[in-house]
């Protein structure tokens, strides 16, 4: 975490130094010398912090120590900024005005000027320490390196018994798919990788199938290496050579220790070329290394064999580009694989007590089915009385070790940690603010990126957006086994993510202990001297004071229990929290915003969805960093005139709770003339259309991403379609007209092109599908909305032929009697909903029509009494659902008979269930 703060600290003091006219003479020299400090420390700081958990007080200490003078020089730079980028708000007009900032410009300089020389000082002492560190680290490297090895001896022999635990469960199955694969009768050199997070049994797998006697009968040679993070390749090779002649019972020529990397190399190959072999490299942590390794390894078609176990998803993906090679991707234990082997740990294999059958499950399911995790928490438990209950609550609610005095999850805790600290800088910060969301919460990933980029953790990068590096780290903590993706949009875009139990235990653990996030709860007694990053998890008592919050840089509330009203957010932000960067109240029960946010200038995230906000003052205008307003689910109608001020706005959201009697209205926002002035704007979501101006100022924001607009009426078509065209950008987009009978004017001459659209919803009558429409070559989803299109529009036809397409709902769009799929139409759908078609009697799926179709649902279509004709050529449909439709219908599905002709038809499909609309889903019973 220092080297995190630290990499990004040196990229603000590179920005201010750059700027000549800010800095007077004293200042910058300082400046300067703190900054060439830090960046001769940088370097050294990613091996100290791998190291750190080492027991070596010495260097926690002096981590320690750089973090905190890191973090205070960050913070008296934004209070730099603060001081000086806003003095145009606190100023008189005229010349009064001018002398007024004077004095207060050269007061808060010398103040500043004070604090730099302080942090000065302190850093020169921190360097000089560092010095004497280095030099003793260098004295007693050999000893250290020593010591080293013992513990990786260690973790080698505890791995091995581990082998012994979790052979016992869940292994067989992956076992008999990878000898499959191994023993096959492709005769070229063939790459098998085994890819999961840390713990998930890798290793273990790949252990039982390479001492497998099928396995070592069909090859004549056999080696097993230990990459690891610091592989060096020539020890790695010369291993390799030693076990290679170990097993042929000769002696190592002795030259081979003499040999450069080029001579090794060609040894091996040597060695190897006209012999069997089966070569395991075990724990890859980098496409660099694989690399290295593959060149010394033969193909001489003899049906030879790389079994590689990695963490990392591209360099499984790298290692294995070859037609014949295979990625095995592992997968946790079942919940009945992970109960047997927790019993086998914890009771020997006798079943578990009655009286602690309930802990013991939640204590399990923390684990997710992560089989070192829970051999680990079992070895722990083994050793508990098991008359008293108490002792496992209290494993339960102090998991992640600290209720453990014994040290037995160290092993675990070190596991995961690897992947951790061998993130770059840049990353650490983004997963250690991941701590802030409670256990199992549903991370909203659009959201995470947001305030990501608002606490500036993604770096900037010219010709790249900030979203787009955000995504990008998003998708490289994914790609390392760190984070996990819950949910995603049928677009293919990533929708929720979250942690492991265990390794959000860790996440949280590392965050307290270097006082990045604090997380205030019901048990939460006291808060630590400075709060960075606070998030209140259901707080049910307000806290008596509010010191501690100089430093504040972001809050966050979750479930809180007592109304969080505008009178507390008043009195919490009293206390000065000036440098605040995202402010996250989503759900918070407030009629207003209180003035005191309208003085946070270096706010850039403010979401206050889900509150009952009504009025967006002026003042808003004075937030010149705002990124991001969320205003959705709010009764904010009107925006003013002055959000045209926040140029620096990436993201809009609008939509309020409003009467949704009128099922047919989306309830939007107006906004103010002018809205093409924010033209940083990526996302911008329920803006009515109100006028044509604002339609045609639409057209101005040409880096739009996703884009919502509602209350169109039909002269506004054209000019809609004039803004697209400009709007190359563009991914989402859902346009809704004013009114039920109102119709979606939107075929015309002018088509935009839309190249990148993933996702169309289009809510209002069409008198046919837009042309335009039908040539989206990206588009992934479509649902079309009280569109009423007639039996003779073709409707289907011209839809089928859309190439990527995988979820299409037709919502009130269709008033014909028949829908047919036609023969090759909608080749990729995956996902079909037709929802109160009222006039819909007969559907009907032609052959190799939709093949790869998986879900189908039924709602609402009352005239229906027949299943869909053809179903059965649907081979791929997993899922088939009825909903409100003919009670002939809900009958006949309810009470097939077997022998019937209809049971045939939809024999195939695994689920069928019939159900009703409630609570705006489809909720339904399984038959």
């Amino acid at each position: 975490m220092a080297e995190s703060v630290v990499g990004f600290l040196i990229k603000q003091l590179s920005t201010l130094l750059s700027q000549e006219i800010t800095l007077s003479g004293g200042l910058k020299s300082d400046v300067q010398f703190i900054n060439d400090e830090l960046g001769s420390m940088k370097a050294f700081l990613r091996e100290a912090e791998a190291k750190e958990d080492n027991n070596d007080s010495q260097l926690q200490e002096w981590l320690n120590q750089v973090r905190e003078v890191a973090y205070d020089t960050e913070d008296v730079l934004d209070d730099f900024t603060f001081r000086f980028a806003r003095g145009y708000m606190d100023g008189f007009c005229g010349k009064v005005g001018k002398i007024y900032n004077s004095m207060k410009n050269l007061k808060a300089r010398h103040q500043i000027s004070l604090e730099i020389k302080d942090i000065k000082a302190r850093v020169g002492e921190i360097s000089a320490r560092h010095q004497r560190y280095q030099s003793l680290y260098g004295t007693h490297e050999r000893r250290f390196s020593s010591s080293r090895q013992v513990n990786a001896d260690f973790d080698i022999r505890a791995q091995s018994l581990f082998i012994e635990e979790a052979q016992l469960v869940g292994i067989d199955k992956p076992k008999a798919e990878l000898i499959s694969k191994i023993l096959d009768d492709h005769s070229q050199l063939k790459v098998v990788s085994v890819v999961g997070m840390g713990g998930l049994g890798k290793t273990t797998l790949v252990k039982k199938v390479y001492d497998g006697a099928a396995v070592k009968k069909q090859f004549q040679s056999h080696a097993w290496i230990t990459v690891s993070q610091n592989f060096q390749f020539s020890v790695i090779i010369k291993n390799l050579i030693q076990q290679l002649y170990n097993e042929i019972r000769q002696p190592v020529p002795p030259q081979v220790e003499s040999m450069d990397v080029l001579t090794l190399s060609e040894f091996v190959k040597d060695f190897l070329q006209e012999r069997r072999y089966i070569i395991v490299l075990d724990d890859v942590w980098s496409i660099d290394a694989w690399e290295a390794i593959k060149c010394v390894l033969p193909d001489c078609n003899i049906t030879s064999r790389v079994v590689l176990t990695t963490r990392i998803a591209d360099v499984a993906s790298a290692s294995c580009l070859g037609s014949l090679d295979f990625i095995y991707k592992m997968k946790p234990l079942t919940d009945k694989e992970s109960w047997t082997l927790f019993c086998n740990r914890t009771f020997q294999s006798n079943d578990c007590p009655p009286n602690l059958e309930e802990v013991a499950k939640k204590i399990l399911k923390k684990c997710e089915g992560l089989p070192l995790a829970i051999v680990a928490i079992g070895g722990v438990l083994a050793l508990k009385d098991m008359e008293k209950t108490d002792e496992w609550e209290m494993i339960l609610h102090g998991f992640g070790g600290e209720a453990d005095g014994s040290g037995k999850l160290d092993r675990i805790k070190r596991v995961l940690l690897l992947s951790y600290n061998d993130l770059p800088y840049y990353l650490k910060s983004c997963l250690l603010y991941l701590s802030i969301y409670p256990e199992d919460y549903p991370i909203d990933v659009d959201d995470i990126l947001l305030k990501w980029i608002a606490l500036g953790f993604v770096e900037e990068k010219e010709r790249i957006t900030s979203t787009d590096i955000a995504m990008r780290y998003m998708k490289e903590l994914i790609n390392r086994s760190l984070i996990q993706v819950k949910s995603s949009f049928a677009d293919g875009r990533l929708e929720t993510c979250g942690l492991h139990d265990f390794l959000r235990e860790i996440i949280v653990s590392k965050s307290k202990e270097q006082d990045f996030t604090t997380v205030a709860t019901r048990y939460y007694t006291r808060w630590p001297t400075k709060v960075r990053h606070l998030a209140i998890h259901n707080f049910t008592d307000n806290p008596q004071e509010f010191s501690g919050l100089k430093c504040l840089r972001s809050v966050a509330i979750f479930g809180y229990e007592d109304p969080f009203t505008t009178t507390f957010l008043s009195e919490f932000l009293s206390g000065d929290p000036k440098l605040l960067k995202v402010l996250d109240l989503h759900g918070a029960e407030l009629d207003n915003i209180p003035k005191q946010v309208f003085k946070l200038f270096h706010l850039r995230y403010l979401n206050l969805s889900g509150t009952g906000v009504k009025i967006i003052p002026k003042s808003i205008g004075k937030l010149q960093n705002l990124e991001v307003i969320d205003l959705i689910g709010t009764n904010v109608t009107e925006l003013p005139a002055d959000i045209l001020n926040l140029r620096k706005l990436r993201c809009l959201c609008l939509g309020g709770v409003g009467d949704y009697s009128n099922e047919y209205a989306v309830w939007g926002c107006k906004s103010p003339d002018g809205i093409g002035k924010l033209v940083c704007l990526e996302d911008l979501f329920g803006i009515e259309a109100d006028s044509d101006k604002i339609v045609r100022e639409i057209g101005k924001l040409t880096q739009l991403r996703r884009l919502a607009i509602t209350k169109l009426r039909r002269e506004d078509g054209k000019e809609l379609l004039s803004s697209l065209l400009r709007l190359t950008n563009l991914r989402k987009l859902v346009i809704s007209c004013i009114k039920e009978d109102e119709i979606l004017d939107l075929q015309h001459s002018v088509s935009p092109k839309l190249g990148f659209l993933t996702s169309l919803l289009l809510k209002g009558r069409l008198e046919r599908v837009p042309q335009w429409v039908t040539s989206l070559q990206s588009l992934r989803i479509l649902q079309l909305d009280n569109s009423r299109l007639g039996e003779d529009e073709n409707a289907m036809g011209s839809l089928g032929h859309l190439p990527n397409l995988v979820s299409l709902i037709l919502y009130r769009a269709y008033e014909g009697e028949t829908i047919c799929f036609k023969v090759g139409g909608f080749r990729k759908l995956q996902d079909l909903e037709l929802g109160q078609l009222t006039r819909l009697k007969w559907v009907r799926v032609e052959e190799e029509s939709m093949p790869s179709l998986r879900k189908l649902r039924l709602g609402g279509c009352k005239l229906m009494q027949e299943l869909p004709s053809g179903i059965q050529n649907l081979t791929r449909l997993e899922y088939l659902g009825f909903f409100e439709m003919s009670d002939e219908l809900m009958h006949k599905v309810q009470n097939l008979d077997k022998r019937s002709e209809d049971y045939q038809t939809i024999s195939h499909i695994p689920q069928v269930v019939i159900g009703h609309w409630i609570d705006g889903r489809w909720e339904g019973t399984f038959l």
